[in-house]
């Protein structure tokens, strides 16, 4: 027994030209550099978006060397015994250096320096 998908034809297959199909493809290569081009546009297009809504989402926080600061407190520095009710920022820290911006190196109160640069993103300022 034949299935009917094979024994029932298309209607690419009962009309098929080829004169027309190499025509309908020499128009489409003839095309291509503008659907390239049209291509090239969208992208670019949506690139600006992503970059306009990124801009929009993200907050600068600039910081001056002698800017006091609080540290958040990451996973592996948590006090395990204090649960979810431990604290999330530990401080204050002074700006000692501007790595560049929006990377810091720290110092505690006394002056002794924290071992790494810290991002901004993980910064939050100190008010007394």
């Amino acid at each position: 027994m034949v299935p009917v998908e094979v024994g029932a034809g298309s209607f690419r297959i009962a009309h098929y030209d080829p004169e027309n199909s190499e025509k309908n493809h020499r128009l489409y290569l003839d095309m291509i550099e503008e659907i390239r081009v049209d291509s090239q546009a969208r992208l670019l297009a949506y690139h600006q978006r992503t970059a306009r809504h990124y801009n929009h989402k993200v907050r600068a926080r600039p910081f001056r060397v002698g800017d006091l600061v609080l540290r958040r407190v990451m996973p592996n520095t948590k006090v395990v015994n204090h649960g979810v009710f431990g604290a999330n920022w530990e401080g204050p820290y002074q700006i000692k250096s501007v790595l560049w911006e929006g990377t810091y190196h720290l110092s505690d109160i006394r002056g002794k320096l924290i071992p790494r640069a810290w991002n901004s993103e993980h910064l939050r300022r100190y008010y007394q």
